[in-house]
């Protein structure tokens, strides 16, 4: 059985991702939440295996030449309402594996479930969005699946899915696969973040608007989001219930390279960055996730020491001496707090990492830690030689 966002409580959903009230009706592009992150991975069995253990996922189902199809192989993964796929080429002149030799691994697919799939095409195409996709029905016995898909940033695709009249494990062509219950580590993904080249942020911030009716949650520029030697500015929208955000990032002129400009150099092309995943308990989560071999930014005791912090922070969930034992950051605004911690990068090339996310009230995204989180990121930048 799959997990979908009808199993998980909304009341819970609402608190771990900062949800809110929305009608939809009157929503031109009407995304109900984000449906599935994809991947391309170089090895996908091994990528798959590497979810379920170190990030406690569920292998839910699976297409490939056992399935019947030939060209690539697909592991469907599932932690609460969070669902990433994971694709990899199989023959030598697989699509897959021509996008994995410009990109390495990355996100391909940021797929949104949506109401109308026929409506929000005919909405982005009259505000002039390339359509990859026409709608269309996939079926098999357990029902049909509408689909689209429209191009985002870079090479980066925006699948629409209605599965209203679908029971099968994710959509036709797939097998449901039976694995162990594992301890759940993150229940939702948060939010998505996506790397854009310079000049460019306004451009797809706007898009987002006029395409798919976001709104703006959050702007960081200046001084908000620099240290002493790099610097870049984000914008954040998000649709009508924010069960779906996404950061945009650009770089800014700053001294040496910012991370942004090694990811846009790494990664050939405007990509998905990192996806955060919302957590009722990072401290169990880090350290689950540490003990399975993944690799965290490390913040100096000095963040934790400086009395302007714990003033500013209060009283939160978890003392300031766990918070420091696991390197966890926190940050609080007029809504509240949030606990947060970033992975290093989880593949060969500097691009794609995660970020775990507590949320106790706070809507924002850690605006008081940037200086540490950047600070941290340029410390692995250098020992990449990056910097």
């Amino acid at each position: 059985m799959t997990n979908t966002l009808d199993d998980v409580d909304y009341d819970q959903l609402r608190r771990l991702v900062g949800l809110v009230e929305h009608d939809e009706t009157a929503d031109p592009f009407p995304v109900k939440s984000l449906d599935a992150v994809v991947f391309i991975a170089g090895n996908a069995t091994q990528s798959a295996w590497y979810y379920q253990h170190a990030f406690g996922m569920r292998l839910v189902a699976y297409s490939g030449p056992e399935t019947g199809q030939p060209d690539h192989k697909a592991f469907v993964l599932e932690s609460g309402s969070a669902r990433f796929v994971v694709t990899g080429g199989v023959r030598p002149d697989s699509p897959l594996l021509d996008h994995h030799r410009r990109h390495g691994d990355g996100v391909v697919d940021l797929a949104l479930e949506v109401s109308d799939v026929d409506k929000c095409v005919a909405h982005a195409r009259a505000q002039g969005a390339t359509v990859l996709e026409e709608p269309h029905d996939v079926s098999d016995e357990h029902g049909t699946v509408r689909l689209a898909a429209i191009a985002t940033y870079g090479e980066t695709r925006h699948s629409l899915v209605d599965r209203s009249r679908y029971s099968g494990p994710y959509l036709p062509g797939y097998q449901p696969r039976e694995t162990p219950e594992r301890r759940r580590l993150f229940q939702a993904v948060d939010h998505c973040v996506g790397n854009v080249e310079l000049g460019r942020m306004d451009h797809w911030v706007d898009w987002y608007h006029r395409v798919m009716g976001f709104t703006n949650m959050a702007e960081f520029v200046g001084d908000d989001i620099a240290t002493d030697y790099s610097a870049l500015m984000s914008k954040v929208v998000a649709n009508g219930n924010h069960r779906v955000k996404f950061p945009l990032n650009e770089p800014a002129v700053g001294k040496k390279k910012s991370q942004i400009d090694e990811y846009l150099e790494f990664y050939g092309s405007a990509g998905c960055q990192h996806i955060a995943l919302a957590t009722g308990d990072i401290v169990g989560t880090v350290t689950a996730m540490r003990e399975a071999g993944v690799e965290f930014l490390d913040t100096p005791d000095s963040y934790y020491d400086d009395p302007e912090l714990r003033a500013r922070i209060g009283e939160v969930r978890v003392p300031i001496e766990t918070l420091k034992e696991h390197r966890i950051l926190v940050d609080r605004d007029e809504d509240g707090y949030l606990l947060q911690i970033f992975t290093k990068p989880v593949g060969d090339r500097p691009t794609v990492f995660y970020e775990l996310i507590e949320r106790h009230g706070s809507l924002g995204f850690g605006k008081g830690n940037f200086k540490a989180l950047f600070e941290a990121i340029e410390r692995e930048q250098e020992r990449r030689g990056n910097l």
